[in-house]
């Protein structure tokens, strides 16, 4: 009787948790329609009138002045409610998404992107992923978007077509810099980091990745295999193997991961569930190398870098550019 109880309570204490969750949503969006509103009217007023910088001061002036407890309206704050509202005024398929967000991760989009794909590209992040402002900023210091898209870039063929909606899930490399491992490093001592920090590794990764185990055994005919770590992806629906290599890619490591793919296809995957995907971890690669490699390969496979200290992000944007121009 107790049980039953518990059960029933629980489920109250469920819909109060979600009336929570609508209403500080409510509240953020409410907050939001309030500073774009503003950036408008402020807009409207510089461009068809006598307002100026000055004007501005005196409105953030007599706010503080008649409206003490008012909080977050100086001057500098009601300039970037202009910008704010002058970025997305002519994009109305944004214009419902920045209201989505808390206010101080829209302003470090605004703040430290500068096209407007890499601020869509972050918004629908930050949406999707539920992102912290420091976990925001941690994403835009290491490049995410650059490394994504250029991950993008060198989806294969078979990749696409098992899964259509692989876009926006891999990167082209990852970063690992909160392991603090040395230069030179084993695979084991990369691995066994990557467990010890693995709230750190998904949200590198992506929050969609749910960890199944490490050293994950596969049995073939008499014999034992391991993968190094094995996760499930809940956008894909699918199982994703990856294998460690603390060097340089070589060829021969994707017919390793391929048959890991073949054996978790047959044994593991579900009836329901997408054919599995494998990414390879190396430390470095030639990409003509890993497009010779790939380009005969049938398996949904990716080749990927780590690094183990955050990127030169001019580096990643120079790269873009040359993606984007050829």
């Amino acid at each position: 009787m107790q049980l039953i109880r518990q059960k029933e309570f629980s489920k109250v204490v469920v819909l109060i948790k979600q009336s929570k969750e609508k209403a500080i949503k409510s509240v953020n969006t409410e907050l939001i329609d309030l500073y774009w509103d503003i950036g408008e009217y402020i807009h409207n007023q510089i461009k068809n009138s006598d307002w100026g910088q000055s004007v501005v001061k005196e409105l953030a002036d007599y706010l503080s002045k008649n409206e003490p407890d008012l909080k977050g309206f100086s001057d500098k704050n009601l300039w970037r409610m202009k910008q704010f509202y002058e970025t997305y005024k002519d994009l109305p398929k944004l214009s419902p998404v920045v209201r989505e967000i808390s206010w101080t991760n829209n302003l470090t989009i605004l703040g430290r992107t500068k096209s407007i794909e890499e601020k869509e590209f972050y918004l629908r992040l930050a949406i999707r992923e539920r992102y912290t402002k420091r976990e925001l900023e941690r994403q835009i210091s290491s490049g995410t978007y650059e490394r994504t898209m250029l991950g993008n870039s060198k989806i294969s063929v078979p990749l696409r077509a098992t899964h259509p909606n692989v876009v926006n899930n891999f990167k082209d490399s990852y970063i690992f810099e909160f392991l603090g491992l040395p230069k030179s490093h084993a695979e084991k001592d990369l691995q066994r980091g990557l467990i010890a920090q693995l709230k750190n590794f998904i949200l590198e990764l992506g929050r969609d990745f749910l960890f199944i185990g490490e050293e994950y055994r596969i049995q073939v005919g008499n014999n034992d295999f391991f993968i190094d770590l094995l996760f499930y992806h809940r956008g894909l629906q699918c199982l994703v193997a990856f294998e460690l290599k603390a060097d340089k890619f070589r060829p021969e490591h994707l017919g390793q991961l391929n048959f890991y793919l073949e054996a978790l296809d047959r044994d593991v995957r579900n009836p329901n569930e997408n054919p599995s995907i494998g990414i390879l971890l190396c430390k470095d690669k030639d990409n003509e190398v890993v497009e010779y490699a790939l380009s005969r390969s049938l398996s949904p496979t990716m080749v990927s870098e780590y690094q183990t200290q955050l990127p030169d992000k001019k580096l990643l944007q120079r790269k873009i550019h040359e993606l984007f121009d050829e």
